[in-house]
């Protein structure tokens, strides 16, 4: 942590003698708001859940939506390889594939700017613009008529839809301790994929659609295009960009809400980029096992983006398959509620929920794998039982927001973690290769593979975050942090001197040895 011992300031006030004093811009922004309210140091229990109950109730309906908005936007591509988008747009399956990938190539090579513009600029507005771009570039599909032109249409979906993820990772970091991270995360996800496997229903209405100058795929793309800029509008007015501007919280509700969250040891946010914190992140082992296990656990993901093609080849009609793919969402659902529950049991936790809740998905990809082609009913449970591959990352990005603190660090570790992510959603789609299908028996081996190493990768990791609880609770406590003070100028012009809690410094997991890792 950078800092500075300012002797001017203790002069002024001789209470914090030669003790450092910092500059508002380098702490997090929470230490200047509990300064401003005289709030309790710790919250009793009936005023924390009245807290969080407010906040669940103007936050979690909107973060589950813009998740649905989001992943149906992904997937509407998806839904129309039945609708007519291969003559359409003059497609062939590799080029097909290729969409998929070109989004999450776009969202990759965005993540990292996309995570600086959200530490500069407010959070909510900066998202609220960026769904702007991308209802319109997304209706923009709709007068695609070559490969090149959807391409192009998907570069910029990408760009801006790289916002989402790391936008909500820091909300969800600013609102709720990290004991809720898990379980809130859980919310919005489940939501999101039920609401994009909800596609299949607008799709087989619009299989039913004849006789218009426009083909049943662009009359899809149009649907979710107007949508999402009618959202985008939504989401401008009523989401707040922390809680300190949080409208729908009173000044002293606004205090509470900051105070709340100080047992995670990780503030709120800071403004300011720090150079130490980006290269701690780049340097900490734990990062780069969590970016592996992103990266392996999202290659089967890819399963989302062939799906339609997946059931249409067990021996299902076009109609039977746009409805059989309503199902996946449900049986997603199902496998995220289970993760999410696990988790939340103390003996389990984070770790051990991802690795149990692998094993249904490795034993449907092997399954689908071996059992023949004439039980096509079987198949397709089987499918439907891998379709959980979704649950154990699930469960980690709960646990991903609770396991750094320091924000550059955070972003930082944000960005490599969902690049790793959106680089195993790019691979995924290239191995639904032509010469596989209908059995696809090279791509479910992969899938397999890639659950098993995935789950090992957690082991990996909470082993390693337990081992660093149990050394710091042998260290002699650190008392570096204890007394530091920051400068507030009031709007009379004078100055006062006010301590901060080590919760608000902006310090890193590494340098605040209070700092428990959740397991």
């Amino acid at each position: 942590m950078s800092s500075k011992s300012d002797l001017g300031d203790s002069e002024k006030n001789p209470n914090v003698d030669s003790q450092t004093v910092l500059q508002a811009r380098d702490v997090d922004v929470a230490a200047m708001v509990v300064t401003d309210v005289n709030v309790p140091e710790t919250l009793t229990d009936d005023v924390a859940k009245r807290i969080r109950n407010k906040v669940d109730k103007h936050l979690l309906p909107l973060m589950c939506l813009t998740f649905v908005i989001m992943l149906s936007d992904q997937v509407v591509v998806a839904q129309s390889a039945i609708l007519g988008i291969f003559p359409g747009a003059r497609l062939n399956q590799d080029q097909f594939n290729w969409l998929a990938t070109v989004l999450y190539i776009s969202v990759m090579a965005f993540e990292y700017p996309q995570n600086l513009a959200l530490q500069r600029f407010p959070v909510a507005k900066w998202i609220s613009l960026n769904i702007f771009i991308w209802s319109i570039a997304l209706c923009c599909h709709a007068a695609a008529r070559s490969f090149g032109a959807l391409v192009a249409c998907r570069m910029v979906l990408g760009a801006c839809e790289a916002v989402i993820v790391p936008g909500f990772m820091i909300i969800t970091s600013m609102f709720y301790t990290r004991k809720e991270h898990t379980q809130r995360v859980g919310y919005w996800y489940l939501t999101g994929v039920f609401g994009a496997s909800c596609m299949g229903f607008v799709a087989f209405g619009l299989l039913h659609v004849t006789g218009t100058r426009l083909m049943q795929w662009q009359w899809m793309i149009i649907i979710m295009g107007i949508v999402s800029f009618l959202y985008a509008i939504v989401f401008l007015i009523f989401f707040p960009d922390s809680p300190i501007n949080a409208r729908f919280l009173n000044p002293e509700e606004r205090a509470l809400a900051v105070q709340r969250i100080k047992v995670n040891q990780a503030g709120l946010e800071n403004k300011k980029w720090k150079r130490e914190q980006f290269i701690e992140a780049l340097l900490d082992p734990k990062v780069w096992i969590m970016a592996a296990f992103q990266f392996i656990s999202h290659v089967p993901i890819s399963m989302n983006f062939q799906k339609q093609i997946i059931v249409s080849q067990l021996g299902f009609n076009a109609i039977q398959t746009t409805l059989l793919s309503c199902a996946d969402g449900v049986v997603a659902v199902l496998g995220i509620l289970i993760g999410v529950y696990l988790a939340s049991i103390p003996s389990i936790g984070n770790g051990y929920a991802g690795i149990i809740m692998s094993v249904p998905p490795l034993v449907g990809s092997i399954l689908v794998n071996v059992l023949p082609s004439k039980h096509k009913i079987a198949l397709l449970f089987m499918y439907w039982l891998s379709y959980t591959v979704s649950s154990p990352y699930t469960v980690f990005f709960g646990w991903v927001i609770s396991l750094s603190a320091g924000h550059t660090k955070r972003i930082t570790m944000n960005t490599i973690i969902l690049v790793s992510g959106y680089a195993g959603l790019a691979v995924g789609p290239l191995m639904w290769r032509k010469k596989y299908q209908p059995r696809n028996r090279v791509p479910w081996i992969v899938v397999s593979v890639c659950v098993v190493t995935s789950a090992i990768l957690l082991f990996i990791l909470r082993t390693m975050l337990d081992r660093e609880n149990k050394r710091r609770d042998r260290e002699p406590r650190s008392t570096q942090y204890d007394e530091v003070f920051v400068e507030k100028v009031a709007p009379d012009g004078s100055v006062a001197i006010h301590r901060v809690d080590k919760a608000f410094l902006d310090l890193t997991d590494v340098e605040n040895r209070d700092f428990r890792y959740i397991l």
